[in-house]
């Protein structure tokens, strides 16, 4: 009879280099963290950035498990309620500082990325300076969406991330780019 690695084990042997050890631990638990994830998002775009956070957390923290104060289940799962509150967080400091400033949130779509295109083909416009002022995130986010006109999905593959945050920086990065083509030359 072969006795089944627990958890800790697998756990021990990620934190001493053993890929296959995080592997089979990932692969075993990370159906349950999209799960916990989603229940308390509501949406599975989130779910699937916040479960990746969470075990990239895991993996660049695997030398402070210690199983004398808990199990890596409950080790995990508090590290997945870190990343969970502090996505909320971040999310309420965004809501309410837009709330306070009176700001309303702006939505783009495939219309207003014409437009971009537009102005930035019809000359006279160093498009490339006002790229320049963005995130990198954003800036490559936006280049790939509008000037290569790639689809989200392919752009979200090469970034690692979920299409929803390759959505994010695209209108996070036209944002700023509308607010510096508003602003007097």
């Amino acid at each position: 009879m072969v006795r089944e690695i627990t958890d800790d084990e697998l756990l021990a042997g990620a934190a001493r280099g053993e890929a296959a050890a995080f592997e089979q631990f990932y692969r075993q638990w990370l159906p349950a963290v999209i799960s916990y994830h989603r229940r308390a998002t509501g949406s599975p775009e989130l779910a699937l950035d916040l479960a990746a956070e969470t075990f990239a957390a895991v993996v660049a923290s695997l030398d402070r498990f210690d199983r004398r104060q808990g199990s890596a289940t409950t080790w995990l799962f508090s590290v997945a309620r870190h990343k969970l509150h502090d996505s909320l967080r971040k999310a309420r400091v965004e809501a309410s500082a837009r709330h306070a400033l009176e700001w309303t949130r702006v939505e783009f779509d495939d219309e207003d990325l014409e437009r971009v295109e537009e102005i930035a083909s019809a000359g006279g416009l160093d498009l490339d300076r006002f790229l320049d002022q963005l995130p990198d995130d954003q800036r490559r986010a936006l280049v790939e969406r509008v000037i290569e006109e790639r689809d989200y999905a392919a752009i979200a593959a090469d970034m690692v991330c979920s299409e929803m945050l390759v959505r994010q920086r695209v209108h996070r990065g036209l944002r700023h780019l509308r607010r510096m083509l508003e602003e007097p030359r």
